[in-house]
């Protein structure tokens, strides 16, 4: 029989919420979810299989599913439930990538610091570990490896929708600014035959891209630059995307970052932002959330059109136009 809640039992579920999600976590780390691919097994069976402690094991599995993760039947037997196979990392609109990442010790230390931010508008992230979360995974190649899989697997989910809502094939160079391992740049150019790219990111990340890229079928047609973007970008596309990479920082930095895309930019060029727009009061709750995200670990946050535009502006930029994309906005500028 279903439950329905009072109003205090629901606000405590959602004050508990960190309990499901580091639940979560654990399960997709132990690969519990791939291991229920296409079948039911027994908690002691799923024990054998990830080396873990049988009795404990079924506590966590029975937790899952009264959330509808998983389906316990008799004999303590578990199976994924629709929403639970969304954590195999073998389908497609996968969070498996996220949910590993979001359990790290290193990233919810992090929010343990928000109200540090609320009181000083600082980042919580730098203030927690004493250095900002860039530097921090370029130290600890396990945890950039980790972080570059969660940000492959999220832009899988909302590859689809953005191809749906922008022509990129009216380009004929496109560079990836601060693309990561080529997920987004390689379903760009799967979609377009004709179209060349140039895959921008830092030297410690790009080194990840090629079998990324030579998976889709696209590695000749996508060179491969390591960079900063804080300094220079490859000149001369025809357009220049930054997908969710300007949310990431704050507005000085992100000024900085669209200057020298500009001063890359050809005269009749585009650069093209995708991220998420704050919605008006009360609505758009993933951007909001998001937004506090932001502020917590990198240190950049959401923006509002009117925010964008702003930024544009100083940026010696010009909005166009704002597309929805689901999850995401491509907002579209030229040079001022």
């Amino acid at each position: 029989m279903r439950e329905d809640p009072d109003p205090a039992t629901t606000i405590r579920r959602l004050v508990d919420g960190y309990q499901v999600s580091q639940a979560i976590h654990v399960a997709v780390t132990l690969g519990i979810p791939d291991l229920l691919a296409g079948a039911s097994r027994t908690s002691d069976d799923l024990a054998a299989a990830t080396g873990s402690h049988p009795a404990t094991l079924y506590r966590l599995l029975r937790a899952l599913a009264s959330v509808q993760i998983l389906h316990e039947s008799d004999g303590r037997r578990f199976e994924l439930t629709p929403l639970g196979e969304k954590l195999r990392s073998d389908v497609p609109g996968s969070v498996a990538g996220w949910a590993a990442f979001i359990g790290r010790p290193y990233y919810w230390q992090a929010w343990s610091g928000l109200l540090h931010s609320v009181h000083t508008g600082e980042n919580a992230f730098q203030h927690v570990h004493g250095d900002d979360v860039w530097a921090y995974r370029s130290s600890r190649p396990d945890e950039s490896a980790i972080f570059d899989h969660a940000m492959t697997s999220l832009s899988r989910r909302s590859n689809a929708a953005l191809l749906a809502a922008y022509d990129f094939g009216r380009f004929r160079t496109i560079v990836d600014v601060g693309g990561g391992n080529g997920a987004f740049i390689a379903a760009v150019l799967g979609a377009h035959p004709d179209l060349q790219a140039v895959l921008f990111d830092q030297p410690h990340v790009v080194p990840g891209a090629a079998a990324v890229l030579a998976s889709a079928g696209v590695a000749s047609r996508c060179r491969i630059v390591g960079g900063s973007f804080f300094d220079a970008v490859p000149p001369a596309a025809d357009a220049y995307v930054l997908r969710a990479i300007i949310h990431d920082w704050d507005d000085p930095s992100a000024i900085r970052i669209l200057t020298v895309v500009r001063q890359a930019l050809a005269d009749n060029g585009r650069v093209l932002i995708i991220d998420r727009i704050i919605a008006p009061p009360n609505e758009g709750r993933d951007a909001k959330f998001s937004d506090l995200n932001m502020l917590v670990s990198p240190g950049g946050r959401e923006r509002t059109r009117e925010e964008f535009d702003a930024l544009l502006e100083s940026s010696g930029l010009r909005l166009e136009r704002v597309l929805d994309a689901g999850v995401y906005s491509v907002v579209e500028a030229v040079k001022a």
